[in-house]
């Protein structure tokens, strides 16, 4: 069923489950966090959001561990995230679970994740025989972080902070001081955040101060994400945009969500917080 209000397993003490279940995917309505934007069945963007998984384990056919890591994409036009500690909980069934191949899990996740989030969701897995060839990557571009000004608005997140006053340019913006909160626990989401976008020039001070308004703020992700690329719009009126933050694991996951206004493909560089 899916979650209107409530918010499932999050916040409350559950016990993980012993056998491969399902129904422990809790999916809730994008729509929800969304009228608060004022977006509704069209959106202005496109976007994905990749999650990865670094705690997935199954047995194989004769009862042996495998291990794998997993990266899902979830299309921005489904109906539904997947709240993440039932993502957690259901990632967690599989640990007794018998499968005959790594081909047969990646199948069942996509069949229970498309299930939840109502539309198809995309998984890659990978062997640990090719987690050698894994390495770091930051976001591309110019760091904004070292601006010298005072700071002293830390929420509700403060879209008056922004201006474009220059002329047009192509540009791609970093910073590594987004914060804000689980909107039911209240325990921090850190977060690296990339701004690629054409047209008038963004203040740099303004685009910094307006991230840091997020530090107090409860909202989920992709939720977030979505309020800066709706504000920098409203804002800041670029030809085009894209706007990914790439947020720290809990629980072995992160959530990294992409919108761009552009068809361009989202890729998934784990940074060393990650």
């Amino acid at each position: 069923m899916t979650a209107t209000g409530s918010h499932g397993p999050l916040g409350r003490s559950v016990a993980y489950a012993s056998r491969y279940d399902p129904g422990l995917l809790f999916p809730i309505a994008r729509a929800i966090g969304r009228v608060e934007l004022g977006l509704g069945a069209t959106l202005p963007f496109d976007g994905v959001d990749v999650w990865n998984a670094y705690e997935l384990s199954w047995l194989d056919a004769r009862g042996k561990p495998e291990v794998a890591l997993a990266e899902f994409r979830v299309p921005a036009s489904s109906p539904n995230i997947v709240e993440s500690k039932s993502f957690k909980l259901y990632l967690n069934s599989y640990n007794q679970e018998r499968l005959a191949s790594i081909d047969a899990m990646r199948e069942r996740l996509v069949h229970d994740l498309s299930a939840a989030a109502g539309a198809a969701v995309e998984v890659t897995l990978l062997p640990s025989a090719r987690f050698a060839a894994l390495a770091l990557h930051e976001l591309d571009g110019e760091s904004i972080d070292d601006l010298a000004l005072d700071v002293d608005d830390y929420g509700p997140p403060n879209p008056a902070h922004l201006r474009a006053d220059g002329a047009p340019v192509a540009e791609t913006l970093v910073s590594n001081l987004l914060k804000s909160n689980c909107p039911v626990t209240g325990q921090p989401d850190w977060a690296s955040v990339q701004v690629r976008y054409r047209g008038p020039r963004i203040a740099r001070d303004g685009l910094l101060r307006y991230l840091v308004s997020f530090r107090e703020h409860a909202g989920f992700h992709e939720q977030c994400v979505e309020r800066i690329f709706v504000d920098v719009t409203h804002r800041c009126a670029p030809a085009a945009l894209e706007v990914y933050a790439r947020y720290t694991r809990r629980g072995g996951l992160d959530i990294n969500p992409w919108r761009a206004s552009t068809g361009a493909t989202a890729t998934n560089p784990r940074g060393a917080r990650q």
